[in-house]
């Protein structure tokens, strides 16, 4: 067993050292495979849409390596064979990458179908956001039926008390206010839109 390298921070601290083997992991190295355009939309959906980077979203599924054995169990290869497929390079960890190849050598299963499959699990994920996206799109239109009366009021304001009461100048505070809000949330709704076409 490898002695552990410690570093001291100071009297009473001291923390181990990150090995050189733990850091070449992490580095980034271009992978190709070949998969289906929905698997690659997935990818892609989920990491835009919970704002995650791709490179973290492969890595995080790849690198659980429990559900890639119950993968490459389970994986017919007639299926994956019969799926047309494009190829594509991600960028991913040095350890994910090397977690892959040796569980498709142990488990004789196609590196690309391994990938493919396990993609496939963001499947549910993508229907729940579906879901919360409808949701959101409701309570965007509650927004601007407030937003509406909102102006309403502030009008009704300048009317009665004009331009310069300290109420007017309040409330055109907060209908600045709920515009910046309203335009970051149709905003987000806008760039999520794509998980409604999936």
């Amino acid at each position: 067993m490898a002695k552990q390298i410690k570093f001291t921070i100071t009297e009473g601290i001291s923390l181990p050292l990150p090995s050189a083997d733990d850091l070449r992991g992490r580095q980034s190295v271009r992978a190709t495979f070949k998969l289906s355009s929905r698997a690659i939309e997935a990818l892609s959906i989920v990491a835009v849409h919970l704002g995650i980077k791709q490179k973290s979203l492969f890595d995080q599924l790849i690198e659980d390596a429990g559900s890639l054995n119950l993968i490459a169990k389970e994986i017919e290869s007639e299926d994956f064979h019969a799926l047309e497929r494009i190829q594509k390079t991600f960028v991913i960890s040095r350890r994910t990458l090397v977690s892959l190849e040796e569980i498709s050598r142990k488990f004789n299963a196609p590196r690309d179908a391994l990938v493919e499959y396990s993609i496939q699990r963001l499947l549910p994920v993508i229907a729940n956001e579906r879901a919360k996206h409808r949701k959101r799109k409701e309570i965007l239109q509650d927004i601007n039926d407030h937003f509406e009366n909102g102006l309403q009021i502030l009008k009704k304001a300048r009317a009665l008390l004009g331009e310069d009461d300290p109420i007017t100048i309040k409330l055109a505070g907060a209908m600045g206010a709920c515009v910046h809000a309203r335009e970051n949330i149709e905003q987000f709704i806008e760039k999520c839109e794509v998980i409604e076409e999936f």
